[in-house]
């Protein structure tokens, strides 16, 4: 079995091995596991039942994470996405008062869409396309904004109405144990320790509760029921009422989120070969399906997690570590005590939920991810004010879509008006045009 589990996923030529992998699934798992809280938190407000949106997010979610192992081979996990989830919520349902069955139907569609363009191998064409100083700009701002929601995770960083955000209380006990678990991982990771990510969680869970900002209530319970949710789409609702604007938004938000995604998150893992990922239209078409499996089991679009990279740095090298986090998604309901207790946040006085256990981790993968500029020509400024924009907008935006965006049109334009035109792909104009027509649309609603 263990020779066959090394063939299938090509450890020996990755240079990984079975213990490498199964600890990068875990972290990976680790630093995803709030999803599984917030997802249905979030979109339970729209009138969904919170436990079988809860089973839809990890259904979904361990599905396509295996789907994406086992097809594409890639360390990348899956999951209903943070700004999709929101749009669904709060725009969608709430702003434009559509209900979650045909918002639903809305997201499946997008999904259908999704595989058409993946198997005409336009959306590999997409991501093949990314100029090499966008590509890298993309993994490194992309490592600013997994750093900003981990020290919003901590409490370290607040909003403030003056100057955006501020520096949070540092002596607040939740902001406090971030910053043991920062500098415990920290020392692990300088000393070379295999899973330094993992064991820094485990060890700030221990002290967490020891101090009671950790509440241990067990470790297994019987799952929540998936009925009220499970096939409840409505797809010919979404066709009727010609949601053809909404289903567009679901399909933009995903498409550049996960291109972006697998272009930062494979710069990280040295997946990248001459400039493009290999097996791209595999990992694209698991992205594509977990989506239409999501939405009929009842949850928003599924998409590449930025998170993957704290697995990838903890040595997460094939689809093997993806099959350990896919299996912990499927198994996360029938543990929801244990899983809360490191998942599910801790709660201040004023309502807001923090994540001090898996912040650290983010933090500083989000450091990590920052070599990446190193390897940009900072003399081109047709080259460096577009990396500056990616890397600007990206954690102040709080979107990967929109980071994207601003490079991709400042790119083009500079390029253009600078009389370097030719030096640029026609995608790169087209995505440039589509990322304008985008931003008046959003204006418009």
């Amino acid at each position: 079995m263990k020779d066959f589990i090394e063939r299938f996923f090509g450890l020996k030529t990755l240079s990984t091995n079975i213990k490498t992998e199964i600890l990068a699934g875990f972290t990976t798992f680790m630093t995803m596991a709030y999803i599984i809280f917030v997802n249905p938190a979030m979109i339970s407000q729209t009138g969904m039942d919170f436990g079988s949106s809860l089973m839809a997010t990890c259904i979904a979610a361990g599905f396509a994470t295996i789907l994406m192992g086992l097809y594409a081979n890639y360390p990348i996990a899956l999951a209903p996405g943070m700004g999709e989830n929101a749009f669904f919520t709060y725009t969608v349902c709430i702003t434009m008062g559509i209900s979650w069955q045909v918002a639903l139907g809305c997201v499946f569609l997008s999904g259908a869409i999704f595989i058409i363009l993946t198997l005409t191998r336009l959306r590999q064409a997409l991501l093949e396309a990314i100029p090499s100083s966008l590509r890298h700009a993309i993994a490194a701002g992309i490592g600013l904004l997994i750093a900003l929601v981990g020290l919003m995770d901590a409490g370290l960083v607040v909003s403030n109405p003056a100057t955006l955000v501020k520096v949070g209380d540092i002596l607040n006990p939740p902001a406090l144990l971030a910053l043991f678990g920062l500098a415990i991982t920290s020392v692990f990771l300088i000393k070379g320790i295999k899973g330094a990510l993992l064991w820094g969680i485990l060890a700030t869970s221990a002290v967490g509760i020891l101090f009671d900002l950790v509440n241990f209530e067990g470790f297994i319970s019987a799952p929540p029921s998936m009925a009220p949710t499970f096939f409840k789409l409505d797809i010919f609702g979404a066709l009727k009422l010609g949601l053809a604007s909404v289903i567009f938004i679901f399909l933009f938000m995903d498409l550049f989120d996960t291109v972006g995604t697998l272009a930062g998150v494979g710069e990280v893992g040295g997946f990248m070969r001459g400039g493009k990922l290999p097996r791209a239209g595999r990992a694209l078409l698991s992205d594509a399906v977990g989506t239409c499996v999501g939405a009929a089991c009842g949850t928003p679009t599924v998409t590449s997690y930025i998170e993957s990279a704290s697995g990838i740095t903890a040595g997460g090298r094939t689809g093997l570590a993806n099959i350990v986090t896919g299996l912990l998604f499927f198994a996360a309901p029938f543990f929801y005590p244990l899983i809360k207790m490191v998942g599910g946040g801790y709660k201040t006085s004023s309502g807001i939920i923090l994540h001090p256990v898996t912040a650290p981790a983010l933090i500083l993968v989000g450091g990590m991810m920052l070599h990446s500029i190193t390897k940009i020509d900072w003399k081109d400024y047709s080259e460096t004010i577009p990396v500056f924009l990616v890397l600007l907008m990206m954690p102040l935006s709080f979107s990967i879509a929109t980071g994207v965006a601003f490079g991709f049109i400042s790119y083009a334009s500079l390029k253009f008006f600078s009389g370097r035109g030719r030096e640029v792909s026609w995608l790169v104009y087209l995505l440039a045009a589509l990322f304008i027509i985008r931003f008046l649309y959003l204006k418009a609603l």
